[in-house]
């Protein structure tokens, strides 16, 4: 339980900072989600993937807090 709460703390404090970080920092964050995507010719993992859309749903939900 006590991870679970860490986790969630965690998530919303990244989706804080990426609201407030240049763009430059947010397309790197984006870009990460595609480093950690399986390369051609592997095998994917569901749980590489799943992390993967977890980065870029973190990203789009700091997107609603941005300025304009």
């Amino acid at each position: 339980m006590q991870l679970r709460i860490r986790v969630i703390a965690l998530e919303n404090l990244v989706i804080a900072l990426l609201a407030d970080a240049p763009d430059r920092q947010v397309t790197l964050a984006r870009g990460m989600a595609t480093c950690i995507s399986p390369r051609a010719g592997f095998t994917p993992h569901p749980i590489t993937l799943r992390a993967a859309d977890e980065m870029l749903s973190l990203v789009d939900r700091a997107n609603r807090y941005r300025r304009p």
